[in-house]
């Protein structure tokens, strides 16, 4: 249930007309209504409940699990920028999400999805396999080919692109139109991307998901997810599925992550050039066997992300010659850079993947993501290229 119209085109105008760029959208979506003495800023609705009686209608928030004001705003900017024509949902988490798309496959259903995925999807998609609900068939998401193979008798595509950690591009207009031809429904996994690289819905995508955690947010602080789709047959199951399991933001994050959308462009900008520029820097050093960027020229995935993505992206990768000892000394050695797990905040974060047990084991063991914040650039390099090189180990 809602109180907000679920179309967007009948919804309040954005300040400024409703046909704002992205990088305009995260400023001016999701504020009060423009008028005298109104308040520049969201407010934060903290209730359990609301006012009513006589029948219950879809025009009714009624209870606090199935709508608040503040989580409204940022479903109306994140659909916005995804490009939706309906409001996004939000969640108590990227992993809640996640876990209301893939109950959309059918009891006994098949799902497939990359073997080199958000390591949540992957413990959930082979947790509900263990217990029968579904059956998994992992590709490797860079073979269109493999990929539209294994489409057969398949209940849900689900994509990342770029690959979580292993930052592989996968060709997305070719997949969604596949799977759109064999009747399979398609979600894709937008975190490292940011709708303001790709927008997935437009090139057929049914459902988008992002951990709001990371990039959206921005700032390391809150636990979020969401979900956006354009089919309202969908977003009604999906509703369904956060209210009926209880997978509901609390309105204090919710008004902390739509604060933190508000500096999403410059973020990304600013990230995704030093990104660039330490991937450029990383492929010269000689401690480093591999740098995986899509902006690099020689990367495997750089044409297709040239082709379908605005710019490419803030995460890196980097592989070390040695084991996992040395790769964990090198971490241990660095700053500025903070040793943790997650991505998409304004700090540069660094960690060995396979430190995670969960982490298939096609990950090189020294394999180090590095999510790039938007500290100068040359003290990024400074701290990277000391510890590489083994000062103070």
């Amino acid at each position: 249930m809602t109180a907000r119209p679920d179309d967007l085109a009948t919804a309040l105008p954005l300040h400024g007309g409703p046909d704002l760029r992205p990088d305009t959208v995260v400023v001016a979506g999701g504020r009060p209504a423009p008028e005298h003495d109104a308040p520049v800023g969201p407010s934060i609705v903290l209730t359990s409940t609301y006012r009513g009686a006589g029948e219950i209608t879809a025009a009714d928030r009624a209870y606090g699990r199935f709508g608040n004001p503040t989580w409204e705003d940022l479903e109306d900017v994140l659909a916005r920028l995804e490009g939706a024509r309906l409001p996004g949902l939000l969640y108590a988490s990227g992993l809640a999400a996640v876990a209301s798309v893939l109950a959309l496959v059918p009891a006994g259903g098949r799902l497939v999805l990359p073997r080199h995925s958000y390591q949540g999807s992957l413990a959930l998609a082979a947790d509900l396999e263990a217990r029968g609900l579904l059956r998994v068939a992992t590709v490797d998401v860079t073979d269109t080919d493999a990929v539209v193979a294994a489409l057969d008798g398949a209940d849900l595509l689900w994509l990342e692109s770029p690959t979580n950690p292993m930052l592989e591009v996968a060709d997305l207009p070719a997949l969604l139109a596949a799977a759109r031809e064999r009747g399979v429904r398609t979600c894709v996994d937008n975190t490292f991307a940011t709708p303001l690289a790709q927008r997935p819905l437009e090139h057929g995508a049914d459902v988008v998901v992002h951990s709001v955690t990371k990039y959206l947010a921005g700032h390391s602080d809150v636990v979020l997810g969401a979900a956006v789709t354009s089919d309202p047959g969908l977003r009604e199951r999906l509703h369904g599925h956060r209210s009926l399991h209880g997978a509901v933001p609390g309105p204090f994050e919710a008004w902390l992550a739509l604060r933190g959308v508000r500096t999403l462009a410059v973020r990304v900008e600013r990230s995704a050039a030093t990104a660039g520029e330490l991937a450029r820097r990383l492929q010269e050093h000689p401690a480093v066997r591999e740098v995986r960027y899509p902006g690099l020229p020689g990367d495997p995935g750089h044409a297709r992300a040239a082709a379908q993505m605005a710019n490419f992206g803030s995460v890196l990768a980097i592989v070390l010659d040695g084991d996992a000892a040395g790769a964990e000394a090198v971490v241990d050695a660095l700053r500025l850079w903070t040793p943790a797990t997650s991505l998409g905040g304004v700090e540069s974060l660094v960690e060995r993947r396979r430190r995670h047990h969960e982490e298939p084991h096609s990950v090189p063991e020294t394999l180090l993501r590095l999510s790039v914040g938007i500290e100068n650039v040359e003290d990024l390099w400074a701290d990277l290229d000391r510890a590489l090189s083994g000062a103070d180990r």
